[in-house]
């Protein structure tokens, strides 16, 4: 007994599913009360009469089993639904007939459903794309692209001291309001998509992002992440390579300090005292200043001086021993 009863619930979904499809839009957008009511209104209360009004109305509408409208158009197409209840109340009011009433006011609302603004196309690779969410008469419910968060990686392939310029663009529509960028950082020159790696980078807040000039250690994988009110968008992902030789300046300061590195001073070579002649000196730039000249001028006379008194001396005792 409890497999024929799952087995008769089982098939009682499969008919309220495939009842569901053949109401479509009407289903979606008007209450099983308001139907009723609206039959009521036609036929009276005899049950045989509501069900063939009933029919009459799903026959009519079965047309939009399988229409699917712009997911913002929702409010619209459900005023119109509105719009339509009443003009049938009208008419079941002045005895019309229902037949060519539902047909009618089925007919306008299709031509209503063709002017809506349609939903955009589904734009890979990535992304999530509320632009082109759809919304499905046949099961009242909607769908979005099935595409992934994470967009493809950028190569980026930047001279050394160059400009690398990220950004962060789409190329489906975004929200008006509310949209923010958040950008991260993997180093170290690795090139991955694993959100474990990156750490964020407080100083960008915008959809660009600039880094000048480049050097070899800013190689990695940058992120930018497109938030609409918190919620993520799409992750965008550009892999930053730095070639290229360093510059002129660079390559000889380095070689000027690898000389120093490999320089010693020798033994012969440490601080000895220097001890010039006086040919030195005097062929030395600026000796010959004036108090030089002065010095040299009292050195000559006092050995002109001295000259004279040992000679006077000689002198003396030569003309004593006599």
């Amino acid at each position: 007994m409890g497999l024929v009863a799952l087995v008769g619930s089982f098939v009682l979904l499969l008919l309220l599913i495939f009842r569901a499809s053949t109401w479509a839009c009407l289903f979606c957008f008007t209450t099983h009360e308001e139907r009723l009511s609206l039959c009521r209104m036609f036929v009276g209360s005899e049950d045989s009469k509501i069900r063939k009004c009933r029919d009459a109305l799903t026959d009519a509408f079965e047309g939009f089993s399988d229409m699917e409208i712009n997911y913002d158009e929702r409010s619209h197409l459900h005023d119109e639904f509105t719009q339509m209840t009443v003009f049938l109340q009208e008419v079941a009011a002045v005895q019309g007939s229902f037949w060519k009433a539902f047909t009618s006011a089925a007919a306008k609302l299709k031509r209503t459903i063709e002017h809506l603004k349609k939903a955009q196309d589904c734009i890979p690779p990535c992304g999530v794309q509320e632009a082109a969410r759809r919304f499905h008469c046949w099961g009242c419910f909607s769908t979005i692209c099935d595409l992934p968060l994470d967009c493809p990686v950028q190569d980026m392939l930047v001279n050394r001291g160059d400009q690398a310029l990220f950004s962060c663009i789409v190329a489906f529509q975004l929200p008006e309001s509310e949209v923010t960028y958040s950008w991260k950082y993997a180093g170290g020159g690795v090139r991955t998509q694993d959100v474990s790696y990156f750490r964020d980078l407080p100083g960008s807040h915008g959809y660009l992002a600039r880094i000048r000039p480049v050097q070899p250690r800013h190689s990695g994988t940058f992120s930018c992440v497109i938030l609409h009110d918190q919620r993520p968008l799409a992750r965008l992902y550009f892999y930053l390579n730095v070639t290229g030789p360093p510059p002129p300046e660079e390559t000889e300061l380095q070689v000027t300090f690898r000389e120093v590195m490999r320089w010693t001073p020798r033994e012969a070579e440490m601080i000895q005292p220097w001890r010039p002649s006086l040919g030195e000196l005097l062929t030395r730039p600026q000796a010959l200043t004036p108090g030089n000249l002065l010095l040299l001028a009292a050195a000559a006379a006092l050995g002109s001086a001295s000259v004279t008194v040992l000679v006077w001396l000689l002198i003396r005792w030569y003309l004593s021993g006599n």
